[in-house]
């Protein structure tokens, strides 16, 4: 039995690509699901955000990333590692989200703990539903740990 979030989950979108961002943010509009976007251009703001530094000191807790690797200032990977490695933020679930279609940025991916990978498609019907079915699962059907009090 799934029990609906009573509040909207918080999801932070790291991508410095503003066309990705702008399709990102029409195909989750259209989902069902109750969220609320962050959006961060580079991997050292995602960093400050997710530990609340800052401008970001009243940001919310997030409930999931969905992370580019190439960033400007710190790459996805690094993000990705940092996250992982600090017992506070390690919980969140992190999806890669990007253009890489290497075997060895998936590999590495999931050494430093991605909780999924997906290419981003390259025509429009193909990356909308690719972020409505994330959206979906993560938001919809997986049970997301619960948020920690300030």
């Amino acid at each position: 039995m799934l029990i609906p979030m009573k509040t909207a989950a918080e999801v932070l979108l790291v991508d410095d690509n503003p066309a990705d961002i702008d399709l990102m943010s029409e195909a989750l509009t259209q989902s069902k699901r109750r969220f609320h976007v962050n959006v961060v251009s580079d991997g050292a703001e995602a960093i400050s955000f997710l530990r609340r530094l800052g401008k970001y000191e009243e940001a919310p807790a997030t409930d999931l990333v969905v992370l580019d690797l190439n960033l400007p200032r710190k790459d996805g990977r690094e993000v990705l590692s940092e996250v992982k490695a600090d017992p506070a933020l390690a919980r969140i679930p992190i999806v890669i989200f990007t253009t890489s279609q290497a075997n060895s940025d998936i590999s590495r991916s999931y050494e430093l703990g991605a909780n999924c990978y997906l290419r981003k498609p390259g025509n429009l019907p193909e990356f909308l539903a690719v972020v409505q079915s994330m959206a979906d699962f993560w938001l919809g059907f997986a049970s997301l740990p619960q948020k920690e009090k300030r």
